[in-house]
């Protein structure tokens, strides 16, 4: 009895191991999807902080870990978005980072699901994430309304009758209508009401053309901006200074042309959102998945847990805050025509 059961196990042993010989690669390759983090950004926009900030962050924090990252840009093409996320999960994923461009992060997380691949929203919510990181956004959509309330206050108007043109981020990105809510429950309670409302874009072209309808819709008549980030902001205020006109404009991101408009006075604030914080809370959450964790957050969005960051409202006695924490660099904000504001407002 115990010959036959020997044998049993010697044969067993042998075709495991006739096994692993047909597919030793197998184990290796997925160990090493394992340890792959993949990360789909939406843009490369000069004006956005997808390369210069979030890319190298995120790869700085995830490799410093001993993980390997496959981080890509869709370059604002939905089409290109599901090609790379394709080509990703065919090599394999650990887990999966996806910036949401247009709706197509949804297909994309239902397809990782479907493989066992864990996604992380990340700074933009997905329908069908597990996790969400970002910025409390109707924290920064209030910050924004502040800011042109602040600005009227300075300028000596009343936001009641005061004439505002009023902007918002791409409706299909989940983040612009929490924006929108947190902005106009400072801007309503204040009685304040729009006197133009664009249509919503993250495109500073657009936003541009967008808001010269409106400045000749109001023949010029414009006490301040509500602009849904800096990059717009940059756009609406390249038309005013054309028009040798200087009102309050809001923005978001605390990039260098928003610091600099901030600066020059032309941008009222800047609400910063500091991605070395949101990419080491991300690569954190993204480092326990990959170890097979399972982290859980209080807080939800939708029922899905949200690691929810506090945002932080800069204006010009603020901008040496962005470049003390390394998240802009002095050299490149204080150009000749910002120096001397640059020197009055301590950024160095």
């Amino acid at each position: 009895m115990k010959k036959t059961s020997l044998i049993s196990v010697v044969a067993i042993a042998a075709v495991s191991m006739l096994a692993l010989a047909g597919c030793s690669s197998t184990p290796t390759a997925t160990a090493t999807a394992a340890q792959r983090a993949c990360v789909i950004l939406p843009d490369a926009d000069s004006g956005t902080r997808w390369e210069s900030g979030d890319r190298p962050a995120l790869d700085k924090a995830l490799t410093a870990a001993g993980y390997t990252t496959d981080i890509q840009n869709a370059q604002k093409d939905a089409n290109k978005y599901a090609t790379i996320a394709d080509a990703q999960l065919a090599k394999g994923c650990g887990v999966m980072l996806l910036v949401d461009f247009q709706g197509a992060a949804v297909t994309v997380a239902a397809k990782a699901k479907k493989a066992g691949v864990p996604v992380i929203a990340y700074d933009r919510p997905i329908d069908g994430a597990d996790y969400y990181v970002s910025f409390d956004n109707t924290v920064v959509g209030a910050m924004e309304g502040q800011a042109v309330l602040d600005g009227l206050k300075a300028a000596g108007k009343d936001p009641k009758t005061a004439s505002i043109v009023y902007g918002s981020g791409d409706p299909t990105d989940g983040n612009a209508k929490m924006f929108l809510d947190g902005a106009l429950s400072v801007l309503d309670a204040a009685g304040a009401k729009a006197a133009f409302t664009m249509k919503g874009t993250w495109d500073g072209p657009t936003a541009g053309t967008e808001f010269e309808q409106a400045f000749t819709a109001l023949k010029g008549k414009v006490d301040a901006v509500l602009a849904p980030n800096d990059n717009n902001a940059a756009a609406i205020i390249a038309i005013l200074d054309k028009n040798n006109l200087k009102v309050p404009v809001s923005g978001q991101d605390a990039s260098v042309a928003g610091l600099q408009n901030v600066l020059l006075g032309k941008q009222t604030a800047t609400v910063y959102k500091p991605f070395t914080i949101e990419a080491t809370a991300a690569s954190k959450l993204a480092i326990d998945l990959l170890k097979g964790n399972k982290p859980t957050e209080a807080k939800s969005n939708n029922g899905v847990p949200f690691l929810a960051l506090s945002p932080i409202l800069i204006k010009a006695g603020d901008v040496q805050q962005v470049v003390a924490a390394g998240d802009a660099k002095a050299s490149d904000i204080c150009t000749a025509d910002v120096m001397a504001a640059c020197t009055a407002n301590g950024v160095k």
